[in-house]
Order: structure tokens, then sequence, then C-alpha cells
């Protein structure tokens, strides 16, 4: 499917931030993917550390100007976008002075994790969709990838589910070896809920950690790719019994070859496993 439209959604993005296997898996897959005849759009946080000068960022004011409630309070969402020239390609920014203007990503010098991880999270997955609202774009393929993108699939499925943009939008959660140890919060389950979402869809959530975020993108994706040669074993277990399909791990050399094919597969509806 050639034309597909495909919205990647990634926690990291190189040349912007070190390469790390999100970072460099954000960087090359939407250029190949591109390149293999599908259109993209490609979201990431404006984190303080990503030096705005050099990369030439520039805010997009017809897109800014939002606010995203969390928590009865308001926060502004700026975004702000930067091409990649030698891939012909676009990325946007979600950014807010609060949540992003620090220089680290998630943890502080003592590398204790942030206090806000949950809400800069929650800021960040509804930045994007309400971007992409903005911009009357429609998706076919939303690949999300990390787990500060974790709430998109249940977003999509349930507050977004009649909003023409989202109705028939496939989801595609990559799973990395990106676990953290602390919790994210313990009104995670009560931040996180909007209209559409029910008490019955935040069960994992009650306990905010790594495995149970997850487990709830997972729940709420469509197909599920494992990012990482090495992933949580609980999580591992959990994709196991997902009655959904699954991409296991693929070379990094071919790698764009197969998840392209397997966006194909997850459109038509058809059931895959591939190892």
């Amino acid at each position: 499917m050639k034309n597909a439209k495909v919205l990647f959604i990634s926690s990291e993005i190189t040349p912007y931030l070190e390469e790390s296997e999100i970072s460099t898996i954000g960087r090359n897959l939407p250029q190949g993917i591109q390149e293999r005849g599908k259109e993209i759009r490609t979201f990431m946080p404006r984190y303080g550390c990503v030096n705005e000068r050099r990369n030439q960022l520039h805010e997009v004011i017809r897109l800014s100007g939002m606010n995203i409630i969390i928590d009865e309070n308001d926060h502004p969402l700026i975004i702000k976008v930067a091409s990649i020239q030698a891939a012909r390609m676009q990325v946007y920014f979600i950014d807010n002075e609060e949540y992003f203007q620090r220089k680290a990503l998630f943890h502080d010098k003592e590398g204790k994790f942030f206090n806000d991880n949950d809400e800069r999270a929650i800021f960040f997955c509804r930045g994007v969709l309400e971007t992409v609202k903005k911009l009357g774009w429609a998706p076919d393929i939303i690949h999300c990838h990390g787990w500060m993108s974790s709430l998109v699939p249940m977003y999509v499925k349930k507050a977004y589910s009649d909003d023409p943009i989202f109705a028939d939008s496939k989801i595609v959660y990559s799973v990395y070896d990106d676990a953290f140890k602390s919790n994210l919060g313990k009104d995670y389950a009560r931040k996180v809920t909007l209209e559409g979402v029910e008490g019955a869809d935040v069960t994992n959530l009650d306990t905010p950690n790594f495995l149970n975020i997850t487990k709830n993108a997972i729940d709420f994706s469509d197909g599920v790719i494992i990012g990482s040669q090495s992933i949580d074993g609980e999580v591992e277990g959990y994709i196991a019994t997902a009655d959904k399909p699954v991409l296991g791990y693929q070379d990094p050399e071919t790698y764009i070859d197969a998840y392209s094919d397997f966006y194909d597969e997850v459109l038509v509806g058809e059931s895959v496993l591939a190892g």
C-alpha cells in the first residue's frame, strides 16, 4: 500500500538527541518508509537539550496556541518544526516551557526520575494528536516508539475514536528495552482520563510502572513490534498472549522492509506472526 499515511511518534530522534536504539530508528525508519512510497509525519518532544539554533527549529504559529488541560491546569502547546535535509523530511516538536525546558530527558543529575514525567507523557501524547487534527492529516498507521508514546493507542481507540482524522487509523506499538524503575505518579490513572476513556480502560494504570503502561499500550494497539533484541521478560510474556499481529526483532540492516510489510499486513487485518 504505497500511498498509506504513516504517523511516527517517537520519544527520541537523532540528530536532535544522541544516538540510541530508539533515536536511530526514529531517524532512519521514517525516511525509509517515505522512500518506499508512503507519506509520513514525524513527532518528538522538544527537550531542552535539543539545540534549536543548530538544528534550525522554528515555531509553527498556525499550529501553536492550543492549551492542553491536565489535572485541571492549562498548559500551552507550542509546535516547532525542523527539516532533515538529507532525508527530505520534517520533524515536528511538541514543546512546553514547564515540561520540556530542562536539559535532561527523564532523569535529573542525581539520576532521579522526574516527578512530572507522568504529565510530560500525557502532554506529549495529547499534543501530537491535537496537532495532527489541526493539520487535517488522517494517518492510516500510527507507529509509537518509546514509553513516552504509550498513551497514544488508548487515546486513539477511546477518546478520539469518533474523530474522522483517527477513525480508521491502525496503531503499531514498538516495545524497546527502555524500562524505568519508578512509577509514573499515584494519580496517573485519573490524570490520563478523557471523555471516552472509561474506568476499565485504565485498570492497568492504577500501578503505573513500565510493565503496566506497556500492557495498556499493547491492549489498544493493532500490532506490536519487538524493537530491541532483548526486552523485559514479563512484557515479552504478555506479548506472547496478545491476540494480535506481532513482528519479532529484526536485523538492523533489513528492518525497514519488514516494518513496511508489517504495516500493510496490519492495514488489511491479516494475522501475522514473524520471528
